[in-house]
């Protein structure tokens, strides 16, 4: 059963009512296990569960420990462009925002990848709004060999592809692919995504599938927190990573958790989360996969990042800028996705990481390796 007919065989509000409904007996039956189900994760991530956050967070920590030792992986996004096709209620390059629009030409991309190379960096993410025309293949055909020249770990966050289209792309350089589902929740989705392409949510929910036959090295995959109750979407892709690891078990899996920012149109957020409730997110994610990565980026703050470190995380963005051009030259404030809440240099944030005891990790892995 493919992970759309599982989804289409769940009711949303049945899934929300049975997160509720957990209890504490059920909280602590959950945390006595090496080997956690969906329910067991439902109940990490219930009200139920609130009470037991020191107990969960020790756990997490020990087993993070355990898997990934005291390591942290830096990445850095560079924005390549800020065209987009799609109309989005939540995203600061909707196409019907009044934004100035541009796209790197490879001239601008190479300065970004020198500024980007001298800050340490060797994994980086390229991000674009999602616009075939002007940033799809012919255009990523053209970048990869210029970014390979100095970068060796490549992500992407980019509209979804086809099939063959990821296959292009690993042999071009690929190692990893973001795609984030934005909501599990079909109806709300549709209200937010109201025009283009990413309007399809089938489409969406697929390409993970696409990447895993296309045998791409790891695949990311989240919600954006806010859109929907946040608990609920978040089972969902805890849901999705348990498909996926059993339909594509050589392939590694990274999540995310979002938090909606500020940017321009001015959306609010329909479920808030407290900085409380991520980190019982977090900690809850680790012990339902002890082997997937958790990735927190810039959205969230100095004090947070640094604090919530050790919990679980194992992948954090640095000096992030979320417009096109913003490290060779000082972009326009106007271009940006959104606004970013730890704005510290990544040498900081560096220092930081090793005065709590880890070790910086500037790329990911060597393709070598794998052979």
């Amino acid at each position: 059963m493919s992970f759309a007919e599982q989804l289409k065989a769940l009711n949303w509000d049945d899934v929300r009512m049975s997160i509720y409904s957990k209890t504490a007996t059920d909280v602590e039956r959950a945390l006595s296990k090496s080997r956690l189900t969906t329910e067991d994760f439902k109940a990490l991530i219930s009200p139920a569960a609130e009470p037991y956050l020191e107990q969960m967070a020790q756990k997490s920590m020990r087993l993070t420990q355990q898997r990934f030792g005291k390591t942290m992986q830096f990445y850095i996004p560079l924005y390549l462009s800020n065209m987009c096709s799609n109309i989005c209620t939540y995203c600061g390059f909707s196409m019907g925002n009044k934004i100035r629009r541009t796209t790197l030409d490879m001239e601008q991309l190479e300065a970004e990848l020198k500024a980007i190379k001298k800050m340490g960096f060797d994994h980086i993410l390229l991000v674009t709004g999602e616009s075939e025309r002007k940033v799809g293949m012919a255009y990523f055909r053209q970048a990869f060999p210029l970014i390979r020249q100095y970068f060796s770990h490549i992500t992407i966050e980019v509209q979804p592809l086809e099939q063959d289209e990821y296959q292009e792309l690993i042999e071009l350089g690929l190692d990893a692919v973001l795609v984030y589902q934005e909501t599990y929740n079909p109806v709300t989705y549709a209200e937010h995504h109201l025009k283009g392409k990413k309007s399809d949510f089938w489409y969406r929910l697929d390409t993970a599938d696409r990447l895993g036959r296309a045998g791409v090295h790891k695949i990311g995959i989240g919600s954006l927190i806010g859109l929907e109750e946040w608990r609920t979407d978040c089972f969902f892709v805890a849901s999705h990573l348990a498909y996926l690891e059993k339909q594509y078990w050589q392939t590694k899996y990274t999540i995310s958790f979002p938090r909606l920012r500020p940017c321009e149109g001015g959306f609010q957020p329909k479920s808030v989360m407290t900085d409380k409730q991520l980190v019982q997110l977090i900690c809850a994610y680790r012990l339902f996969n002890p082997e997937v990565e958790l990735s927190l980026s810039t959205r969230e703050s100095e004090h947070f990042r640094n604090h919530v470190l050790p919990l679980g995380i194992t992948t954090m963005s640095a000096g992030s800028s979320t417009q096109p051009g913003g490290y060779a030259e000082q972009a326009e404030k106007a271009l940006e996705q959104f606004e970013i809440s730890d704005d510290r240099s990544p040498a900081s944030v560096a220092n930081m990481v090793k005065d709590l005891g880890y070790e910086v990790v500037w790329k990911d892995w060597d393709p070598s390796l794998s052979h």
